[in-house]
């Protein structure tokens, strides 16, 4: 079996992105991968480190959707701030599942969905509490 190296992991997703190789680059120490993790097989990630390479593809990927379940959940404090940051500059909608109110305050959200009812809304931060309750 090949190993998967973590730099070109997030490399080929951003070349295949379209990417150019410089910006490429850029993307990878975006995401807080620096020194001997750009060298270390993607397999061996931490979950943390798993999560920023799942998204760094995401987020430079032509989708103009993502749709992401708890992307907060596990990170540390660092990582946490890359992945809202992504998110937040990421030019697509975003549906997010999350119980994770500083996330939710942090992204900004313009419209909320209401599970099990399905019931839409415009954002409110009234609905923080409910987010916090959950």
């Amino acid at each position: 079996m090949h190993r998967i190296l973590a730099a070109l992991a997030v490399a080929a997703a951003l070349l295949a992105a379209g990417c150019s190789v410089a910006a490429a680059t850029d993307n990878v120490g975006s995401f807080l991968f620096t020194g001997e993790q750009l060298d270390q097989p993607a397999g061996t990630l931490s979950g943390g480190e798993k999560t920023r390479l799942a998204l760094a593809g995401l987020v430079s990927s032509a989708a103009n959707v993502l749709l992401l379940d708890e992307p907060t959940n596990n990170l540390d404090p660092a990582s946490r701030a890359q992945v809202l940051d992504a998110l937040r500059s990421y030019a697509g909608a975003v549906v997010l599942v999350t119980h994770d109110p500083g996330a939710v305050e942090a992204l900004g959200p313009e419209r909320v969905i209401l599970l099990p009812d399905g019931a839409e809304d415009h954002w409110s931060a009234d609905y923080l509490e409910l987010v916090q309750l959950a």
